[in-house]
């Protein structure tokens, strides 16, 4: 076997064990062409091992990731083997202890106790067990991510060294960019650093103007440390695919990359404009626009000006950059790396900007390409180069205010709201996404409605709780059909925003499943 048939066969095995329903998504396969241009293509006897790659880190978050992910991938075979026992006499006793010794958790005692009448409710158990391993996988946070978390290159510090007391970021809410922080941008999560994914990148513009104003004000009333010195920093992340461009790229602008990036862009500079014409010139945040490519998880960083303008055409690709300094010393690499930042910013033609950009911006985007290449790499050791999925895996969506807990791609998609109908566009894309994942199959699509509240606020809690109801009873109003059938399973929980609760369940999945 050749080559190209021996990673054509192990990434379809891959794909295998990563969906093991059978389900889901774009499956690799040679006919497609999606081998072709991995971010690194290796002869025989070849290893990519860049100078700038954290080694240490990716074997790390690939614990990390084995972890996390094979919390959700037994569930299928586990459920499987359960169903097959069900008119057994010790039917319930050994459900449950497959459950504990393969999944860590029980599973609901009534639904077992009820099977012998008509049949397990294999719907809602399956529902059931993926709110479950999503419950044990924020428990567990702390453990999981206290492998990698230390050792992330671009911290709260670095970014303050940069020049920015905050880094707000929207990402499309596409699963595919879920482990944006950890993985792509090697970002450490902090009290700095906020995330909130839209369809498309296509962040409310009122929204982020409450944020920054909330912020500014901290700024100005001295509670954020420096704040004198420092500015609001907001970046939008759209997404591509290079391999399936018409059918894999943000589904939210129909795969139209050109579309996509921008309407991102359009976005970011209205956040200025809203801000400057509210608050005055010179108060709009700096603002930062970059592409993903999801198979490879390289990134198009797009360079501001000296003004702080913004460029479709005006960026650099760390796959191009990590192919062009394979090789080279750590010195090389970083010289190289420079050398190509400035020919970007100083490109004529479409791409020509106002003078250079400012030297915190430059340092952070030197950072972020160089942090990257760790994860191209990490892709090309434990993913054959590309994804064996590039499209939707996802195991459930998370409606609301998406959760920092698990951060890992294609765990779950996002639906930022406050309201359905506000996030209508968002939720509606989602359930789009499940009816290839789930829904043709047969499964359920699980939605976690999850809302933040302030200890520090009497009361707060109450009101998450009251409107996580609402969001719920709200989205099932708008999917009847699928409510009816049981293919919609929500759940609500609610975090406080320091720590005394996280992802706090507030309803038992058995009750909610007429048990």
């Amino acid at each position: 076997m050749n080559t190209r048939k021996r990673l054509v066969a192990m990434r379809q095995a891959q794909a295998r064990e990563a969906g093991a329903s059978g389900t889901h998504a774009v499956r690799v396969a040679a006919e497609t062409g999606a081998l072709a241009n991995p971010a690194c293509s290796l002869g025989a006897g070849q290893r990519c091992e860049h100078a700038l790659v954290d080694a240490e880190l990716n074997r790390r978050l690939y614990e990390y990731e084995e972890t996390v992910r094979g919390r959700f991938s037994r569930i299928i075979g586990v459920l499987k083997e359960i169903s097959a026992h069900q008119h057994d006499h010790d039917f319930v006793e050994r459900a449950q202890r497959l459950a504990l010794e393969r999944l860590g958790y029980a599973l609901p005692q009534g639904m077992l106790e009820d099977a012998w009448v008509s049949g397990l409710d294999m719907k809602a158990l399956y529902a059931h067990c993926v709110f479950e391993s999503f419950r044990v996988s924020v428990d567990s946070m702390e453990a999981d991510q206290a492998l990698w978390i230390e050792r992330m290159p671009i911290t709260a510090e670095f970014l303050a060294a940069c020049g920015y007391h905050t880094v707000d970021i929207s990402p499309c809410a596409d699963g595919r960019l879920q482990g944006l922080l950890p993985f792509v941008f090697r970002m450490a999560p902090n009290r700095n650093t906020y995330v909130k994914a839209y369809a498309g990148a296509m962040f409310d513009v009122e929204a982020d103007v409450v944020d920054w104003s909330h912020r500014e004000l901290e700024r100005l009333s001295g509670a954020i440390a420096d704040g004198e010195s420092l500015n609001y920093l907001k970046i939008a992340v759209y997404h591509y695919s290079s391999s399936h461009a018409c059918d894999q790229g943000c589904a939210a602008h129909g795969s139209n990359d050109k579309l996509a990036t921008e309407s991102a862009l359009a976005r970011l500079n209205e956040l200025r404009v809203a801000v400057e014409n509210t608050y005055g010139v010179g108060a709009a945040p700096d603002i930062l626009l970059i592409g993903l490519d999801t198979d490879i998880d390289a990134l198009r960083i797009h360079l501001p000006d000296g003004n702080g303008d913004v460029s479709p055409y005006r960026y650099i690709d760390t796959a191009t950059l990590y192919r062009d300094t394979l090789g080279m010393s750590r010195e090389g690499a970083r010289a190289k790396i420079a050398a190509e930042l400035a020919a970007a910013e100083a490109a004529g033609g479409w791409a020509e900007g106002q003078g250079k950009m400012a030297d915190g911006m430059w340092k952070l985007v030197l950072a972020l390409a160089e942090a990257n290449f760790s994860q191209i790499e990490y892709v090309i050791q434990h993913h054959a180069g590309r994804y064996a999925v590039i499209g939707h895996d996802e195991a459930l969506i998370c409606a609301g205010e998406a959760t920092s807990y698990v951060q890992l791609r294609n765990k779950y998609y996002y639906a930022h709201l406050d309201t359905v109908e506000e996030g209508a566009a968002d939720m509606d894309v989602g359930i789009k996404i499940f009816t290839g994942l789930n829904i043709r199959h047969g499964l359920p699509v699980p939605v976690l409605v999850h809302f933040y509240y302030s200890s520090h606020v009497p009361g707060s809690r109450a009101r998450a709780v009251l409107r996580a109801k609402r969001v719920k009873a709200a989205i099932e109003a708008r999917y009847p059909a699928l409510t009816a059938q049981g293919l919609l399973a929500c759940r609500t929980a609610v975090s406080d925003r320091f720590d005394t609760e996280r992802c706090a369940f507030f309803e038992d999945a058995a009750a909610d499943a007429g048990h």
